[in-house]
């Protein structure tokens, strides 16, 4: 019994540590769900493609600076993907919360403070590498810009939160690395890395970390 009472202290004290460093409470069903969003985003980006052939003059205009043309368009594709972001983060900030609140953990702890502070610096890094980009008519490279500063941000925040983030992190700044070979086919890699990825590995959370 002595032996079962020191491993129970130990799981304890264990417990305690991870809940005091790192920010448990991620809901992998927001995964899921940011994943679907920016599926269906895809969908209706590619179906406006098929419809608009300025748009496609201007997105393969990376082998030299964008003249203007299709303006228009593209902005279709930016208001397009603020929506699925907006979309993406409301849900996650939900079920987030109702996850903290389950693990008795507080929404903006000081482990919840470092994530964000971690995701963020990456996160602003690329959005401003990104807007010179466009500033600059290089619009073929932002797709892959996108996926690999955001996964340097899950890199960076990964050690203060599940494991899994790192390793999502690391697959996107993968797909991010073909997107830069492969340019001109960017919605196609923005579906995998925003889409496929985080369903799986939002499935992949809920599975270890949510279905009990």
């Amino acid at each position: 019994m002595k032996n079962e009472d020191h491993f129970e202290h130990l799981a304890e004290i264990r417990s305690l540590m991870e809940r005091s460093s790192r920010f448990i409470s991620l809901s992998g069903l927001s995964g899921i769900l940011a994943g679907t969003y920016a599926l269906i985003g895809a969908f209706i980006a590619r179906k406006y493609i098929k419809n608009s052939e300025k748009y496609l003059e201007f997105i393969q205009g990376y082998h030299g600076q964008y003249d203007g043309e299709g303006f228009d368009d593209f902005l279709f594709f930016i208001l397009l993907g603020l929506a699925v972001m907006a979309l993406s983060l409301i849900t996650g900030v939900l079920l987030t919360a109702r996850r903290a609140k389950k693990n008795d953990q507080k929404m903006l702890d000081r482990s919840a403070i470092r994530l964000l502070v971690n995701l963020g610096i990456p996160l602003v890094a690329g959005g401003l590498f990104c807007a010179s980009l466009l500033s600059h008519g290089y619009v073929g490279l932002i797709a892959p810009a996108t996926l690999i500063f955001y996964g340097l941000a899950l890199i960076n925040g990964g050690k203060y939160t599940l494991d899994s983030i790192r390793h999502l992190g690391i697959a996107e700044v993968i797909i991010g690395l073909i997107a830069a070979i492969d340019l001109g086919n960017g919605l196609f890699y923005w579906a995998i890395g925003f889409g496929i990825l985080h369903i799986v590995y939002g499935a992949r959370m809920w599975w270890k970390y949510e279905r009990n």
